[in-house]
């Protein structure tokens, strides 16, 4: 057992668990692929149904002013009604909350459920703590949580059972709707054998504990039925106002655009987006709610065009007003995990937009307008510029979840060129409108991207882009000209083969091209990959993350041993000036911090070493200021308590990962019956003839190779790993200067070792590693403990500190952090072995002091696991 094993363990069990690691580039790869395929479905789809989406424009063009204004009314009845649900299942909880509170609640849930997989779901975790301040009672926030999303599940059943069974008895319905409510019915049913299994905790809770151990408290208050009836009935009739409230949406959506308004057709419609909403895994039923509201409202009589129209009208009232008065909440309160997820969130937006605004007609009195001032080539040119933007966009927003420095300098740019593109390409004022908001919000949060691209990368993908598009002009426009007629059905002249091969090159199509041959096809075909490899290839060189490398002099080396001698005062010091580090020391003071880096994170280990606590401080400073300018982002491991106040100074943040326990020597004793199975097991294994010795530097060559073969043997008994980072590992060199305390058999074979290294703590002495062979009998590390810590103390050592615990000492959790981690440690049984080793270390009654991880912002949490479970790796 090694002393500080269990703390990397943490890293590896709990934390990496977060998050799994994969390769960088094969990520990036992918997203690029599934962007493009996006862009591309979306590009087709757009230029397919150019004649209807002109239609469509004309028609929302004569849309009602009074209506709309009537349905925009009904939108923020509609967020009122969201609001008082969540106040209503909050309240069959017992907990009081305001109605102010619970709409906001729900405008940031919806929000950053539009952007999340499993998107309503997934957000129910988020944004509690305005409310949590009111009562620490974070199991009745998700309680109540979990109520409102069955509820609104429930009512949406409850109200389509009768809309479908009127219209089968009408014979409005076929064989579709018959299917989706014998769907619906068995949703009943199947909800009903899960909320079964959940109560009678069977399979479901079982697996619900095990795959989301932070859950047990609300499942258990569930259970316990501590929930109020007349409060959980009415959440179900506020539920189904809200239902109500859709139906009316698209109703005033058919009667302003002059449509045949039907209450049956909107309930039917509603009932249809609803479903396709429940089943779409990211941004809440975009596309395919407008998709599948506009085929049902076709097959109930509507014009194509009419069926788009009253669609997108009715998305306007329950999805983009509630999604835009959700940003005006973030904006009017703009925490850090915000400025980093809603500025990604709006490019992603804008992005749509581009897209959309340049592949649908534009309004006709507007273009004659411009061309007053502008001549038709550039108003073609910027709205080509607009798709190509919205395409960048899209890729772009991925990158700047990663905080990337370069991608948020490409979105600002291009959101300043789009909202002068948009209104040279045809006055789209609202286009542009919704850019300037996105350059404000950038602009707003750019303190937050600091995570630097790879400048020399930058230039590779910048020569090779524009040695690809001059190569490829070439050959597409040499093509073109010196093709035979017959393949084109038209002969070019040189201005028509330059510009079909840019529309190629950029993957826009050939208006009025038609290929007459294999080889035109294949001749087409060529020009779309090298476009494509092209320009992925530059977008990914502009946006790849520079990663940090960085090296110890000597001379940096030598100050930190110094000051870890002269100034040190911690057990994790000694580790601070292995190898596995680096150093980061300004010259200016006596203090220094130890590293590792890990993609764009700085993990530091513990505390700066510093001469005074006004040198620490200033180290902090200094190391945050260099790890912006090398687009890094800094956590420290295993800090202690009384470090906080110091780190709170500069804005960071801290989490609870375990104990550290230190033995008094002075009272340390055998005695007394709570140690009668520790005296006993020491007894038992002196008593079959195993005997300790202390064995003085330098080791010789033949006891090194005896420490190395227990050694090899625990490790691949237990199946780990060398670790380092707060711990050493099996160093021949490093052993040999060491003190060893080894425990031998009769013949002399060494059974278990124990390696003691320095502490500079003031009195307190301590170890690193605790090994044994596998025929060691049981009570040897007991006896292996009991015997250096009378060596530790016939030395004048008044304490030793035994190593890390993690995970526990939580005896009153507050965060949704600690609950995880105390239910883990006392609940799941593959973290059972922590358990053990606090049984282990409790038995010698140490003194516990608690450990933290700091951290700068909550987006950091997300990818802290990863980069804690790459550095302890030798």
């Amino acid at each position: 057992m090694d002393k500080t094993s269990s703390g990397t363990g943490l890293v590896r069990s709990v934390l990496a668990g977060w998050l799994s690691p994969v390769k960088e580039n094969s990520r990036i790869i992918a997203q690029f692929l599934l962007a493009l395929i996006f862009i591309a479905v979306g590009a087709w789809f757009f230029k397919h149904e150019q004649p209807e989406l002109g239609k469509t424009r004309d028609i929302l063009g004569s849309v009602g002013a009074g209506l709309v204004s009537l349905g925009i009314f009904l939108t923020f009845v509609y967020i009122t009604l969201q609001g008082l649900m969540y106040k209503m299942a909050f309240a069959s909880v017992r907990k009081e909350v305001s109605i102010t509170k619970t709409i906001v609640l729900f405008l940031k849930r919806n929000l950053i459920s539009i952007f999340m997989p499993a998107g309503g779901i997934a957000s129910l975790a988020f944004f509690t703590d305005d409310i949590e301040k009111e009562e620490r009672a974070k199991t009745k926030i998700h309680l109540a949580s979990t109520i409102y999303a069955f509820v609104g599940m429930l009512t949406v059943v409850t109200v389509a059972i009768p809309v479908i069974i009127y219209t089968m008895i009408e014979g409005l319905t076929g064989t579709d709707e018959t299917l989706g409510l014998a769907g619906m019915i068995l949703w009943i049913i199947i909800l009903y054998l899960l909320f079964r299994s959940l109560m009678k905790k069977k399979l479901l809770y079982r697996l619900v504990i095990r795959f989301f151990p932070s859950s047990v408290d609300i499942l258990e208050e569930m259970i316990s039925r501590n929930i109020s009836t007349s409060f959980f009935l009415l959440t179900i009739l506020v539920s189904i106002i809200i239902d109500i409230t859709g139906i009316l949406h698209l109703y005033i959506a058919m009667a302003a655009l002059g449509a045949k308004a039907s209450l049956l057709y909107a309930a039917l419609g509603y009932l249809t987006g609803v479903l396709s909403l429940s089943v779409s895994p990211f941004m809440r039923g975009l596309g395919a709610v407008e998709i599948s509201m506009s085929f049902v409202l076709t097959r109930l009589g509507y014009q194509n065009a009419d069926a788009v129209a009253i669609t997108l009208l009715y998305r306007f009232f329950e999805f983009w007003l509630p999604l835009i008065s959700g940003v005006v909440t973030f904006l009017s309160k703009f925490n850090r995990l915000l400025m980093r997820v809603v500025p990604a969130l709006l490019i992603f937006l804008l992005g749509i937009t581009n897209v959309v605004s340049a592949m649908t007609p534009a309004i006709h009195a507007r273009i004659r307008l411009l061309e007053e001032f502008i001549p038709f080539d550039a108003i073609a040119a910027s709205n080509f510029f607009i798709l190509v933007a919205g395409a960048f966009m899209l890729l772009t927003a991925v990158f700047m979840l990663k905080g990337l420095r370069s991608a948020w300098w490409i979105a600002l740019i291009l959101s300043v060129l789009s909202c002068i593109g948009h209104l040279t390409k045809a006055i789209d004022y609202e286009e542009a409108i919704l850019a300037l908001v996105v350059i404000a919000v950038l602009l707003l949060s750019g303190k937050q991207y600091i995570v630097r691209g790879n400048p020399r990368l930058h230039i590779i993908g910048i020569r090779t882009a524009v040695l690809s598009i001059a190569a490829v002009i070439i050959y597409g426009s040499v093509g073109f000209y010196f093709l035979d007629k017959k393949h084109f059905g038209i002969g070019f002249n040189f201005w028509q083969s330059i510009g079909f091969t840019l529309r190629n090159f950029v993957l826009l199509g050939n208006a009025g091209l038609n290929s007459h041959s294999h080889f035109a096809r294949y001749f087409i075909l060529s020009i779309n990959i090298s476009g494509l490899g092209s320009l992925s290839f530059l977008a990914y060189t502009l946006l790849r993350p520079f990663i940090y490398k960085g090296t110890t002099s000597p001379e940096d080396r030598e100050k930190a041993e110094r000051l870890v001698n002269n100034y040190g005062k911690s057990s994790l010091d000694y580790f601070k000036t292995y190898n596995d580090k680096l150093i980061f020391s300004p010259r200016e003071l006596d203090a220094f911090i130890s590293y590792r880096t890990t993609g764009n994170f700085a993990v530091v280990l513990e505390d700066p070493v510093a001469v005074d606590q006004d040198s620490m401080d200033k180290c902090i400073a200094m190391f945050d200021e260099f790890c912006f300018a090398n687009g890094l982002r800094n956590i420290y491991f295993r800090v202690p308590e009384e470090s906080l106040p110091i780190y709170s100074k500069h804005s960071k943040k801290s989490l609870f990962v375990g104990q550290e326990g230190v033995v008094d020597l002075g009272t340390f004793t055998l005695e007394g019956g709570k140690n009668k199975a520790l005296r006993n097991a020491v007894n038992k294994v002196k008593d079959e003839g195993y005997r300790s010795s202390v064995h003085q530097p330098p080791i010789r060559d033949g006891l090194m190779q005896k420490l190395k073969s227990v050694s090899d043997e625990w490790l691949l008994s237990t199946g780990r790993h060398e670790i380092v980072f707060s711990q050493g590992m099996f160093l021949w060199n490093e052993l040999k200067n060491q003190t060893i305390l080894t425990v031998e058999n009769p013949e002399e074979k060494v059974i278990a070792f124990a390696n003691i290294i320095p502490d500079f703590v003031a009195g307190e002495c301590t170890y690193d590693l605790m090994r044994k062979a596998n025929d060691a009998p049981h009570g040897v590390l007991d006896f292996l403990m009991i015997e250096m810590l009378g060596y530790l103390k016939s030395k004048g050592c008044t304490g030793t500190n035994l190593g890390f615990a993690p995970m526990s000492g939580i005896k009153d959790p507050h965060t949704f952090q600690e609950r995880t981690l105390k239910f883990a440690y006392e609940k799941i049984r593959s973290f059972s072995h922590y358990k053990g080793l606090r049984f282990f270390k409790e038995k010698y009654s140490p003194v516990w002091h608690n450990k933290y991880l700091i951290y700068s912002d909550d987006y950091d949490l997300l990818q802290i696991p990863a980069a804690l479970a790459r550095v302890i790796k030798p």
